[in-house]
């Protein structure tokens, strides 16, 4: 979806940081190289993930279903497909395939890449989509095509912000903040805790000066350019989101009002494609 310091530790950051130390392991990465790179870093993890509870399959859509604004529960189109192992969501249409089952206190690891095409409303906009996190209620919650939720952005230029999708209630989130020049809160580590039940918490290195256009780039952009594949990772334990974005801790939020739910990819009017999909569990 799309809406328009101080650097000293605080208490909120050494809650999250074996967190932060568990997705670098499970992952084989570094969550920070040096506080121009990345503000996220932390003691070896204390728990770990195990095998999928839920893959994608790589052959068709089980364990999924679709919604669509228009189409609701069909897709004539065929906004969701599966071809050469990999999951295309057209973008033609607003709307989401999401999980069949609930899942709390997980380790959700993506592999995307953005394909060319654009559709109508947004065939000049940033490309966008996302994963919506703990969807619960009506499919339909949100401008009649997504959940209620809390979201990690997938945008050109936005991935690993998080945003509060509503529903029937406001989902609610804290991130430790500095304000940007346009006024916006970014994550930081060593900044203000902030709670929102709406907008959202801008990733670390996000471009001050981003603009709704495609093909959009900022000068500290860990996403990967059109046609590459991108890792994001999320690790959902307990009320703490972790985002990370080809090896990068982007963002991270503790206190989240929802901890459990559905896993929601977006139709938003890009193209978009997904080789790899899993749901880990974390064991205690």
């Amino acid at each position: 979806m799309n809406d328009v310091l101080d650097r000293k530790p605080n208490a909120a950051f050494r809650f999250l940081a074996p967190a932060l130390g568990l997705v670098a392991a499970l992952a084989g990465i570094r969550p920070a190289c040096d506080a121009a790179d990345s503000p996220a870093s932390g003691p070896p993890p204390t728990i770990r993930s195990g095998p999928p509870a839920f893959a994608f399959n790589g052959k068709d859509l089980t364990g999924f279903y679709t919604y669509l604004h228009d189409h609701k529960y069909d897709d004539p189109d065929g906004v969701f497909q599966v071809r050469d192992g990999v999951l295309i969501i057209s973008g033609k249409e607003f709307g989401g395939i999401s999980t069949r089952d609930e899942f709390s206190d997980y380790h959700l690891v993506v592999e995307w890449r953005w394909g060319g095409k654009t559709w109508p409303p947004r065939v000049e906009n940033a490309r966008d989509s996302g994963i919506l996190l703990h969807a619960v209620g009506p499919d339909d919650a949100q401008g009649g095509h997504w959940m209620e939720s809390i979201e990690c952005q997938i945008i050109e230029g936005g991935t690993g912000d998080l945003l509060m999708v509503g529903g029937r209630n406001k989902p609610r989130l804290t991130c430790t903040t500095r304000t940007g020049p346009d006024g916006q809160p970014y994550f930081d580590e060593g900044g203000k805790a902030t709670t929102r039940d709406s907008g959202r918490f801008n990733w670390w290195g996000r471009d001050p000066a981003w603009k709704d256009v495609i093909g959009f780039r900022g000068a500290r952009d860990v996403e990967k350019p059109l046609g590459e594949w991108n890792r994001l990772e999320v690790l959902c334990d307990g009320s703490t989101i972790t985002n990370i974005l080809n090896g990068h801790v982007v963002n991270v939020g503790t206190g989240a009002s929802h901890t459990r739910g559905k896993l929601t990819l977006q139709s938003e009017g890009a193209e978009i494609q997904f080789r790899k999909f899993e749901i880990r569990p974390i064991l205690r």
